[in-house]
């Protein structure tokens, strides 16, 4: 009965141990009292506490992109999804995504988050964050399109793009305004979002949600649901 007892019970999940996806879920699934936890290139990654000014800007952030959301129908968004992305089990602050039925590169199987979302953003401490640094070259690896980074102690904003399998950091345009390749009419006034100015941040999207841009993208994912429909 002891040696039963013993084999059934699961080791606790703690930062650096060096685990494969099954065994890193299995631990984590088995202490529901761990609420961010991540894996990233095989190693177990564990969240600090979360500060006000991070969850601030995750809450401001996921605000603009819940917005274009509700204005795009196909697509979909969210927080702190567990994702399988190769071999890892990286947990986003954020990700916009359009729906495998519109054409998107991402579903959902078991509850989790697998395939390639379209758009994933984090809120990184400082530039010396593994979110610009492991995390970036994961994202990279597996060809996220566009990437977002909240820099807290910089405040700056790093856009990457993924252009012949690489990033870039994709500039503002002469207006000030950041403007999505992968979602038409996703504008950001980046320096009112550094600002806190979410007024002024949802007033350019809504511009960028009347664009003719905008307009065009919805139809195109509106038609890719109806063809898929007609298989």
């Amino acid at each position: 009965m002891m040696a039963t007892a013993l084999e059934e019970r699961v080791p606790p999940l703690a930062a650096g141990d060096k685990l494969t996806r099954e065994e890193f879920l299995r631990r984590w699934e088995a202490q529901p009292q761990i609420k961010n936890a991540e894996l990233l290139g095989g190693i177990g990654c564990m969240s600090a506490p979360v500060s006000v000014e991070h969850g601030d800007t995750d809450g401001d952030v996921g605000g603009w992109l819940w917005t274009y959301k509700a204005a795009t129908p196909g697509t979909a968004c969210g927080h702190n999804t567990t994702s399988f992305l190769l071999d890892d089990v990286p947990q986003p602050d954020l990700n916009l995504r359009i729906l495998p039925e519109y054409g998107g590169g991402s579903w959902v199987e078991d509850r989790y988050l697998h395939g390639i979302p379209e758009l994933l953003a984090e809120i990184a401490r400082s530039s010396a964050s593994y979110d610009l640094h492991v995390k970036l070259e994961l994202y990279q690896a597996v060809k996220v399109p566009e990437y977002l980074v909240m820099l807290l102690f910089e405040r700056e904003i790093r856009w990457h793009v993924l252009v012949n399998g690489r990033y870039q950091l994709l500039p503002p345009d002469p207006d000030g305004l950041w403007r999505s390749r992968m979602f038409p009419g996703l504008w950001l006034d980046g320096q009112a979002l550094l600002a806190g100015d979410m007024q002024q941040v949802l007033a350019r999207l809504q511009d960028g949600l009347r664009s003719p841009e905008h307009a065009q993208f919805v139809a195109e994912l509106a038609s890719r649901n109806a063809a898929r429909g007609q298989r």
